[in-house]
């Protein structure tokens, strides 16, 4: 009602000359409550209540009216009655459910949210902006939206597909605060709060995302999706054991699914446990024999090794295969089986045809990787760095293991995090995001470059820059433990921006000889981020660039960056080690000698390699694959005849 004055006036004129009329007294009431005479309304209304008893829209009115009233229970009652009469009363549901969360009952509450947004949903205006959504026809779909609201600026369904709206269009900000203020009106409306769980997943909010998972699940309990979804987001949170017992749950009532059971393998790979891994990874298999990531995951153990018959049930089911990305996977794990076999052409052969498909799938541009690298060894200069030494955060908390995968990384984040004052995390994207957050300052137009955008930034931006680093991998540090490990390997690229955020963090560039690396990249399936490792020329000339850029920042901060040669660390384990903690800065432990024997969940394809005594067995394995590897020696040149030293020109 936008004039209640009005309408009360032109009502009553109406009851003049129709005494009686039932719809003239309805809005007579209806103006009363709006223009807060609440007792002159109640008294109108009730009359008509009791004239009218089959009347909904009378028992609405009489229930907001009782409510205004501060008579909960009198107005629970007319609302009820309302909604018996009239299911689809959505405005009488609505105030039903905001009541019955005043009194403390939740239960009842979510199931009145449900009803009022199903009522809501049938609205012909809705149902008009719904169909403009599905045509992506946002523009249309917001005026009808926002005409809506005004009417009623508490209609949740509305703000949900606003939220739905604002999300399409990549305003996740936008969407989250629309999808918020859905779920202050109506706690109980589950599509809000799912779509709301899985926007915050997508960025750096999965720790918010996590309470609104477990709702989800309190109030649906039956369905599988949101522990499914809330499963996940423990995972990436580092929260395995409690993801475990949520897949145990699910493959125990009434979820024995494939999938579910290939995520309750990565679980338990994570944490060690290799037997329930390999039982569950087969029955994902016996269950979908094509299901190629349950093939790839099992074979990534590395310890496994896949006999005759299992080469034969993926060489069948990759026949009927026509999903390329779970075809990239069979080929990846019929690679491993035949390696494991001492059958290197077939092996060769699969990888390489897996590598292909996947390279189809990603987008990958080695040259703008050449330019970043040249672009940070002109900017990270000894000036430049002593110009904005001590700017940033004093933080010597993270412990920055970067790289390329498959280096020995993983290796030497279980030596570390055997230490006492040393927390193990996980391959974390924080600092990448951003530097993706400067970079885009970059592609607006705001700057030209990345020194450009530097140079604006003054000590304070560069100390909060930091300390955003510390506070966004809050959530992954479950001790407190006083240093933890951030082992994203992409991280080389972003060693200049680390000096100038947190110029007392310490980093530890794990390296290997670029032949085994590469090619051990190469034949490895990476769920996501390595785009660069499916053609074994990129790869080669990635490894190359990430020399260069080491390189040079080597000879404008010596000493900043402690590299490990993986040859050594296997040669002269606990001589490399005493160097690694020394140049952390604690003490020496004989617990990071015995890193096999520590426990603790670990997500990436090295897992059970690390916990095993040194494993030498990868060192020269690159070598039965020779005669096929010529693309990445000749990409590499004499990065690879120099190593474990540096060509004098790069």
């Amino acid at each position: 009602m936008s004039a209640p004055a009005m309408a009360l006036a032109q009502t009553r004129e109406i009851l003049r000359v129709v005494p009686g009329h039932p719809q003239a007294i309805l809005i007579e009431g209806q103006a009363l409550r709006v223009t807060g005479q609440f007792a002159e309304a109640l008294g109108v209304l009730a009359r008509l209540a009791a004239e009218q008893p089959r009347s909904a829209a009378t028992a609405c009115e009489l229930g907001l009216t009782l409510l205004a009233l501060d008579r909960p229970r009198d107005a629970m009652a007319a609302l009820r009655r309302a909604v018996a009469l009239k299911p689809d009363l959505a405005p009488a549901w609505a105030a039903l459910a905001d009541t019955l969360r005043a009194q403390g009952n939740e239960a009842e509450a979510c199931a009145a949210d449900v009803s009022a947004i199903q009522a809501a949903s049938r609205d012909p205006v809705l149902l008009r902006a719904a169909a403009a959504l599905g045509e992506a026809q946002f523009d249309s779909a917001e005026a009808l939206l926002a005409g809506r609201l005004q009417a009623n600026p508490r209609d949740a369904a509305a703000l949900r597909m606003l939220g739905e709206i604002a999300w399409r269009k990549g305003d996740l900000q936008e969407a989250v605060a629309l999808l918020n203020r859905t779920l202050a009106i109506a706690p109980g409306f589950g599509a809000a709060r799912e779509l709301l769980v899985r926007i915050l997943a997508l960025g750096p909010g999965v720790a918010d995302a996590i309470p609104h998972a477990r709702r989800l699940v309190a109030d649906a309990p039956r369905e599988a999706g949101h522990a499914l979804l809330l499963a996940s987001l423990l995972v990436r949170t580092g929260e395995q054991e409690e993801a475990r017992t949520l897949y145990r749950h699910l493959v125990s009532h009434g979820g024995d699914q494939p999938r579910v059971w290939m995520n309750l393998g990565h679980v338990e790979k994570t944490l060690g446990h290799q037997a329930d891994a390999i039982a569950a990874y087969r029955r994902a298999i016996a269950q979908n024999p094509a299901l190629g990531e349950a093939w790839w995951s099992l074979a990534n153990l590395k310890t496994v090794k896949l006999d005759a018959a299992d080469i034969a049930t993926m060489s069948t089911a990759l026949a009927s295969v026509t999903d390329e990305e779970e075809a990239a996977q069979l080929h990846f794990a019929l690679g491993k089986a035949h390696e494991d076999a001492a059958e290197a052409e077939a092996s060769f052969a699969h990888y390489a045809r897996g590598n292909a498909l996947r390279r189809q799938q990603v987008e990958y541009d080695g040259a703008e990787v050449t330019r970043a690298v040249a672009d940070h060894a002109a900017l990270f200069t000894a000036p430049f760095l002593a110009a904005h030494a001590a700017q940033g955060c004093p933080a010597r908390d993270p412990i920055f293991v970067v790289g390329l995968p498959r280096s020995g990384s993983t290796l030497v984040e279980q030596i570390l995090s055997s230490h006492s004052q040393i927390e193990g995390t996980m391959e974390l994207p924080d600092l990448m995001m951003l530097a993706d957050r400067l970079q885009a300052r970059i592609d607006s137009g705001e700057f030209a470059s990345l020194g450009a955008v530097l140079a604006s930034l003054a000590p304070a931006d560069l100390a909060r820059l930091g300390e955003e680093y510390i506070e966004r991998t809050r959530v992954h540090r479950k001790t407190d433990k006083p240093l933890f490990i951030d082992k994203m390997p992409n991280n080389w690229q972003h060693v200049g921006l680390i000096r100038l955020i947190l110029p007392n963090a310490t980093i530890i560039d794990a390296r290997r000889h670029p032949m085994g690396c590469c090619f051990s990249g190469w034949k490895q399936h990476f769920a996501r981020g390595q785009v660069f490792t499916y053609d074994l020329a990129e790869i080669g000339h990635y490894y190359r660039d990430y020399v260069a850029q080491m390189a040079a920042f080597d000879r404008q901060a010596p000493g900043a960056v402690h590299r490990v040669i993986y040859e050594r660390m296997v040669a002269d384990t606990e001589g490399e080690v005493r160097r690694l903690l020394a140049h952390v800065g604690v003490p020496f432990e004989d617990a990071c000698l015995n890193f096999w024997q520590n426990r603790r969940a670990v997500r990436t394809a090295s897992s059970e390699q690390v916990r095993q005594p040194i494993f030498t067995d990868g060192v020269d394995h690159w070598k039965l694959f020779e005669p096929w590897l010529g693309p990445l020696r000749d990409a590499l040149g004499d990065v690879a005849t120099a190593y474990p030293d540096v060509p004098a020109r790069i």
